[in-house]
């Protein structure tokens, strides 16, 4: 069960990996950073992503990311991403997530997740663990 008006936060490090030659976080990482949270969110709820595919043959695919960038995160940096529904729709869910440093937002971004059948890449309904509210 996941409800719209819990907001999910996970802690991230930022390593040397996530960086430009300058030391900034490069851009693209934030939507990584945001992937992990949204992976983390669901496990918090007790969904195994495998066992949804294979029980249900059903995944998430992204349909619509966007994203703004407001300040730069580092190398080193501990940075928060926060996950919460804004809008869910019978077979997709919009979330609001955001990258945080110290409470200080970085990065923010509205990701649209689709709910689809694998064997026929085709829309389904969400599992049963969303609840229209």
């Amino acid at each position: 069960m996941i409800g719209s008006g819990v907001v999910f936060r996970w802690p991230i490090r930022v390593y040397y990996e996530d960086t430009d030659a300058g030391g900034i976080v490069y851009y693209a990482n934030y939507l990584k950073f945001m992937e992990r949270a949204r992976s983390e969110w669901l496990r918090s709820r007790g969904v195994d992503l495998a066992v949804l595919a294979h029980n249900e043959d059903a995944m998430f695919v992204v349909r619509s990311a966007n994203l703004e960038f407001l300040r730069p995160a580092h190398l080193s940096d501990d940075l928060e991403v926060s996950v919460q529904v804004a809008h869910q729709r019978p077979a997709s869910v919009e979330l609001s997530q955001v990258v945080t440093r110290s409470g200080e937002a970085l990065c923010t971004g509205v990701v649209r997740l689709a709910c689809i059948n694998m064997r026929t890449a085709r829309p389904r309904p969400l599992p049963d663990f969303f609840e229209n509210e």
